[in-house]
């Protein structure tokens, strides 16, 4: 890995990055008691399928080499530059206790804002925005107790999605952890 700080630049008006949540009207949200629907970014990682509430996700950009991050709690990747803003990547992967492997040219890099911050998840593949009715999601507690960070369980039509919960991904110890990491991570970059 090089030394130079990892960055995506998702500006450029091609394939490589598209805008989602942020710039979409809607009405269907999970924090509205009563909607009828949610809107979800559905997306794969290792063949199963995951949904993230819209109204979170910001962008999906192309794949970019990461910059490690050091006394980072274990699900963080490490850090990358967008826009001249310094964003943890997270790892879904090891949240969920699926096999590592190195990030594909081919993977995604979903961001997203929690109530504390924004940032990265690296997926294998986006798969569009659904609308769920509410009645054909399950709540997590009586399908996968144990797991705060799914929040429910989604009926498709041609399966099954895992809502995840993002506000719920980090522990409150990591969440600690990584406002540390991060604040020498953006010390030493403003050192440079």
């Amino acid at each position: 890995m090089s030394s130079e700080r990892g960055t995506v630049n998702p500006k450029q008006p091609d394939a490589d990055s598209f805008s989602v949540g942020a710039h979409t009207s809607s009405s269907c949200s999970t924090s509205v008691e009563g909607a009828t629907e949610q809107e979800l970014l559905i997306f794969t990682l290792e063949g199963q399928r995951y949904g993230l509430a819209l109204q979170v996700v910001e962008r999906i950009v192309r794949a970019a080499e990461i910059t490690p991050l050091p006394k980072a709690p274990a699900v963080v990747l490490g850090v990358l530059e967008v826009e001249g803003t310094i964003l943890p990547v997270l790892s879904m992967r090891r949240r969920f206790r699926l096999a590592e492997r190195e990030v594909r040219i081919t993977d995604q890099f979903l961001i997203a804002r929690t109530e504390r911050r924004a940032v990265v998840l690296v997926m294998d593949e986006a798969h569009g925005v659904r609308k769920i009715s509410r009645d054909k999601i399950t709540r997590a507690a009586g399908v996968v107790p144990g797991f705060e960070h799914i929040e429910g369980v989604a009926a498709l039509a041609d399966g099954l999605a895992l809502i995840h919960d993002l506000e719920k991904f980090l522990s409150l110890d990591e969440a600690v952890a990584l406002d540390e990491a991060m604040k020498k991570e953006e010390g030493e970059g403003h050192g440079n």
